[in-house]
């Protein structure tokens, strides 16, 4: 398995793994499927210097993939980012979520990120413990702001300082 900077001939697997997440109603907020087209302008904001999109590759099918994404988008924030995993369903619980982020905070220094935020509903138990393990800690609870299927849904919010 290797980690790469994701090219845009990616994004149909990336928006494919992406939509497998979107039924569980743990790992998105989005409650319907979304299409390429519609992801392309969030995959040109991002680079291999600044913000990257990486995606995780076995046997040449891409298993997982990760996100930076610019906090609060304004300047004052410009080295805190929020990361986002997805995998695979049929590759969940064999370690492509560690490799990730433990390629995210090994590597944040050369992003100039100094801070990584990670943004998970609180039922999403094996998200938390993924982050948690890695030293990501709670800086914020917000209760009942998401409605999933009728369920208000609590957000945690789990923060890391890469210094």
């Amino acid at each position: 398995m290797k980690i790469r900077d994701a090219v845009e001939s990616d994004l149909s697997a990336i928006v494919q793994i992406y939509n497998a997440a979107i039924p569980g109603r743990m790992a998105t907020a989005d409650l319907k499927p979304v299409s390429v087209e519609s992801r392309l302008a969030w995959y040109r904001e991002h680079s291999p210097y600044s913000l990257p999109i990486w995606v995780m590759e076995s046997e040449q099918n891409i298993v997982g993939w990760l996100s930076f994404q610019l906090f609060y988008g304004r300047a004052a924030y410009q080295h805190t980012a929020e990361v986002s995993i997805y995998v695979t369903p049929d590759r969940q619980s064999c370690g492509i979520g560690q490799k990730l982020l433990q390629s995210a905070i090994a590597r944040s220094p050369e992003l100039r990120l100094k801070t990584l935020m990670a943004i998970i509903f609180a039922h999403n138990q094996p998200s938390l413990a993924l982050f948690q393990k890695f030293g990501f800690q709670q800086w914020g609870y917000l209760p009942q702001v998401a409605e999933l299927d009728g369920v208000e849904r609590d957000v945690i919010i789990l923060g890391l300082r890469c210094l």
